[in-house]
């Protein structure tokens, strides 16, 4: 990698010493990290995040509710159960009992949906817009004399005022009722840390609370559950559960987690993994017992939350419907000459779930298959990660076959919501021949479910995407789990991303960390020594270096650093580059008509834009996506300023020139996903602040993300041909 360092000096100024909650983020704490406001002690900021997200999510859950109901169908004509589990012993075995008793009758079980609002929606649906500005999402709030009700048993317990509305829409219409006899309710309220809880416990409950109260080991392990799903786990296993327990002062792990099965909170699961003495093909190999007898047959025992459970049972049976639908006559597309699209047609043509793997330039293979689709005929969907992605693919299909379709290129957020693409037949389901799903790797398991399920029977599903940026911010890891599978075919492209920016991640994805000679300064090397240097250098680049060297507007320029806090994160470049970019009193909430922001409606979902202006319903924002108006009261938790991005915001953008800070203190936040995702947002230009020295390397040489614990690989077991197509 060439080092152009830049000649322009700079003294560097005093770093403040980062608060603990202000260090940088690891890349993996996705929906924590992308969250648009900070999650204050007192809960306060708890109570805006649970009414924002059930006013934002309104419009989708109300569409999932049908898509739900068909899931559970389904599963409901899938054969009886397989009676398992018979050599299960200790822990597991009385998890597996209690699991049985619910269903039997034999035990009382609560029902796990909570009374108002579903489970929150992997991609809520955009505001509808009806004119130069975007009306607020409207959201019927509970009542009034249920939240004065919970207002008062919080107020006895001494926790926030703030929290009344959140508690009474998590909790329903008995809501102080319930956090009256079950204090650690509170926990199910997002931002509500444990030693909250277990404070606004004490003081409610006297004397007759204590650590091994049975409600409070069931929430603890409700709550750990979603802290899992936060850092992309679908379900935990005992042993890791257990410990986690232990680790919150829950003195009998165990008795807590059979007690959170028996009263329906959360799921168990025994997942038979590979038979001892097999090859791993089903073959026998020495380890086999002699004489015919059964092999030993491990199993997995994995405890999840049911709608974690249920979004990856019908992802399985949804993609098995595709991997063993019966070959029709027709096809998609066929193709007629060779070259690099050509593996992409044939493997479509031949089977009902594909996958395919490139950078940025195997995109033009997709279009390809795209317009071959559209010239026979065929309903064809392509669908982006985000808006920006969207509208690059809509102009690789203008550039190949000069027109496209309405509602051809579309987000999978705004097909999701039926806000973009074709509609739905009269089945509910997606009326499309063929749906290719760009960024693939973003999906998580929630929102991958409920695209196979809105697929008619005979569709055909096109994943593509880079294996090698970072996983979903939502749970599960499905791209990466379809992969490993290897139950469908696999067209890897051979087509590679351009010029010294291409030469660079490319070798990235490899795991090297090359020199690329880049006579252009396609790539600039600046070295610092501290965060506030750091801070420096970036604005100097932004503002002055890369306008003036390449002709590059600030304004098409975005910095990528690895948190939200610390001396280098988002909140101190922002600071900067405002200060540099667009000074003013930030009189609405922080901001100022011109300032660059990024509005995130959900955690996840990073929608970039500029303020227009503000008025007394809210601030206003052209996005990507149109006109926004985000209501006054929801501000403050979903835009942040946007010249400064994590890589997860960054993720599924590119913008002409980009700006990688790496302060010292970042070291540890780094992996080969995280730097590769970072390096290859820049179309034409990549500055690096570099001041981690050897870690850098060191991130791109270890490789593997962190693992995610998913169920999707064994439940796809079976499933599909006996060794699947490579292609490329």
């Amino acid at each position: 990698m060439s080092t152009h360092a830049e000649a322009e000096g700079s003294s560097a100024q005093d770093a403040p010493t980062p608060a603990d909650d202000d260090a940088p983020t690891a890349p993996d704490r996705t929906a924590e990290e992308d969250a648009p406001a900070d999650r204050t002690a007192d809960g306060g900021e708890a109570a805006g995040s649970a009414t924002a997200e059930g006013a934002e999510a309104a419009a989708e859950i109300a569409a999932q509710r049908e898509v739900r109901e068909r899931i559970e169908r389904r599963k409901a004509e899938k054969d009886g159960p397989v009676d398992s589990g018979a050599k299960l012993s200790g822990t597991a075995a009385e998890l597996l009992a209690a699991v049985r008793a619910v269903e039997s009758g034999e035990r009382p079980a609560r029902s796990f949906t909570a009374p108002t609002p579903p489970p929150p929606a992997p991609e809520p649906a955009a505001p509808s817009r009806t004119g130069p500005a975007a009306a607020p999402a409207e959201a019927a709030g509970p009542p009034a004399a249920v939240v004065d009700a919970v207002r008062a048993v919080l107020a006895a317990g001494g926790a926030p005022q703030s929290l009344a509305a959140p508690v009474a829409a998590e909790l329903g219409e008995d809501a102080a009722d319930r956090l009256r006899e079950d204090p650690w309710h509170l926990l199910r309220v997002p931002g509500v840390l444990p030693e909250q809880a277990d404070g606004f416990a004490r003081t409610l409950l006297g004397p007759d609370c204590r650590p091994d109260d049975a409600r409070r080991g069931r929430a603890l392990t409700v709550w750990l559950l979603e802290r899992a799903a936060l850092a992309g786990h679908t379900a935990l296993e005992v042993p890791a559960l257990r410990t986690a327990l232990a680790g919150r002062s829950v003195p009998e792990p165990d008795e807590a987690l059979q007690s959170a099965v028996a009263e329906g909170e959360v799921l168990v699961f025994q997942d038979a993994l590979e038979p001892a003495g097999t090859d791993g093909s089903g073959g026998t190999g020495p380890g086999a017992a002699d004489g015919g007898a059964e092999a030993e047959r491990p199993v997995r025992v994995l405890v999840g939350l049911e709608r974690l459970a249920l979004a990856e049972e019908s992802l399985a049976d949804g993609l098995a419907r595709l991997l063993n639908a019966p070959a029709e006559s027709g096809s998609p597309a066929q193709p007629e000459t060779g070259g690099p699209a050509a593996e992409l047609l044939a493997a479509t043509a031949a089977g009902a779930l594909v996958l395919h793997t490139g950078g940025e330039a195997a995109r033009t293979e997709l279009a390809a298959l795209v317009t071959a689709a559209l010239a026979t005929g065929r309903r064809v969907v392509a669908a982006a990660h985000t808006a920006d992605g969207r509208d690059r693919f809509a102009a690789l299909l203008a550039a190949s076959d000069g027109t496209v379709p309405e509602g051809v290129a579309v987000t999978v957020p705004g097909l999701l919501s039926a806000a973009e693409g074709p509609g739905r037949d009269a089945e509910g389901a997606l009326a499309a021949d063929l749906l290719v799903v760009l960024d693939a790797p973003h999906l998580d398991v929630e929102g991958a479910a409920l695209l196979v399920e809105l697929l008619a029977d005979g569709a055909r599903l096109v994943l593509g995407g880079d294996p090698a940026t970072l996983w979903s911010v939502g749970p599960g890891r499905v791209f990466a789990d379809l992969l490993a599978s290897r139950t469908c075919p696999h067209v890897a492209s051979r087509t590679p991303d351009p010029g010294p920016l291409g030469e660079l991640t490319s070798g990235i994805a490899f795991g090297e960390l090359t020199r690329v000679e880049a006579p252009g300064k396609e790539v600039v090397i600046v070295p610092v020594q501290d965060p506030a240097e750091a801070v420096h250098r970036a604005v100097q680049l932004v503002v002055d270096s890369v306008p003036r060297a390449l002709g590059i507007p600030s304004e098409q320029t975005r910095v990528i650093t690895p948190g939200h806090g610390g001396g280098a994160g988002t909140r101190a470049l922002n600071a900067a580059l405002k200060e540099r970019l667009n000074p003013g009193p930030g009189r609405f909430g922080g901001f100022d008509p011109g300032d660059c922001v990024v509005w995130s409606p959900a955690p996840g979902r990073t929608v970039p834009g500029l303020v227009a202006g503000a008025d007394a319903e809210g601030l206003r924002v052209t996005s990507t996506e149109g006109p926004v108006l985000v209501p006054r009261e929801h501000v403050e938790r979903t835009v942040r300023h946007g010249w400064a991005l994590t890589a997860h915001q960054a993720a599924g953008h590119r913008w002409p020139a980009v700006v990688v800070v790496l302060p010292p203190d970042a070291a540890g936040a780094l992996d080969r996903a995280w730097v590769y995702t970072a390096f290859s947002r820049g179309e034409r230009h990549l500055s690096v602040v570099h001041g981690v020295e050897q870690a850098l390397s060191q991130a791109v040489a270890a490789g593997a993300p962190r693992p995610r614990t998913t169920r999707l690989p064994l439940l796809l077991r079976g499933q599909g041909p006996a060794a699947s197509a490579e292609v490329g």
